[in-house]
């Protein structure tokens, strides 16, 4: 999947515990791997791989959206040319693939990826508990933030739904479906981010899972279009993420 996110990763001092919550909340299953910076969880929808998990201390805990991409240097320097910062060069993980980690020049960060299969890894059915089910960039300026992305992935604008006086929610995504969604927040800490929406089984229950196992419920839950539910919510470690399903 060219120029969509293919891949979620998590970043957090305490991977032991956050891999508890996470599992007990959006009801992922796991698998123990190693990486260039030591051990790496994977986080499974079924048994469709979907995300990882690193423990790194001293850096901020978030998640963070790997977008697919056919070349991961030449796009590094499209981002750079186009105002954006490249945090770490391109660079090779054995047999997994090539990646960049990368930000708009808003400050947003994302990770280039090229994967060293041929064909792409299966995707959990849209929707389904444990899918990713959306991507949002809390932009200060969308509209800017769009200039920057639409070159670059051949994104396009989708549906634009007023917020009233939180100004315009603008979907994007590839000609044939919007994959996420982007506004100006004029209040966004520590800055512009991306936040990764995953699928869970019943929302009232995954509200109720997060507050059970220490984590904070932060908006929601929130009706949108096509009639889904979905809440902002923070994890024990401070790492922000939200899900959506239906209701009950």
């Amino acid at each position: 999947m060219a120029n969509d996110f293919v891949w979620f990763e998590l970043v957090t001092p305490d991977a032991k515990a956050a891999g508890d919550f996470y599992k007990a909340v959006i009801g992922w299953g796991s698998d123990m791997s190693s990486g260039p910076a030591g051990p790496y969880t994977i986080f499974k929808a079924g048994e469709i791989p979907v995300g990882g998990m690193l423990e790194m201390q001293g850096v901020p805990p978030g998640w963070l959206g790997y977008v697919g991409v056919d070349d991961v240097d030449a796009f590094a320097g499209k981002v750079q040319a186009a105002g954006g910062t490249i945090h770490k060069a391109a660079q090779d993980i054995p047999g997994v693939g090539r990646f960049s980690v990368v930000a708009d020049p808003q400050g947003a960060v994302f990770v280039l990826f090229r994967g060293s299969l041929e064909t792409a890894p299966p995707r959990p059915a849209p929707m389904s508990p444990g899918s990713l089910g959306w991507s949002e960039l809390h932009a200060a300026d969308w509209e800017k933030a769009f200039d920057f992305y639409a070159p670059l992935f051949g994104w396009v604008r989708h549906d634009a739904v007023p917020m009233g006086e939180m100004g315009v929610y603008q979907t994007f995504g590839p000609p044939k479906a919007a994959i996420g969604g982007m506004f100006s927040n004029h209040a966004p800490a520590p800055g512009p981010y991306w936040l990764y929406y995953f699928g869970v089984d019943g929302v009232d229950s995954a509200v109720e899972r997060v507050k059970a196992n220490g984590g904070e419920i932060l908006m929601g839950p929130v009706e949108v279009p096509g009639g889904a539910f979905v809440v902002n919510a923070k994890d024990p470690q401070g790492a922000v993420f939200a899900f959506l399903g239906m209701r009950g």
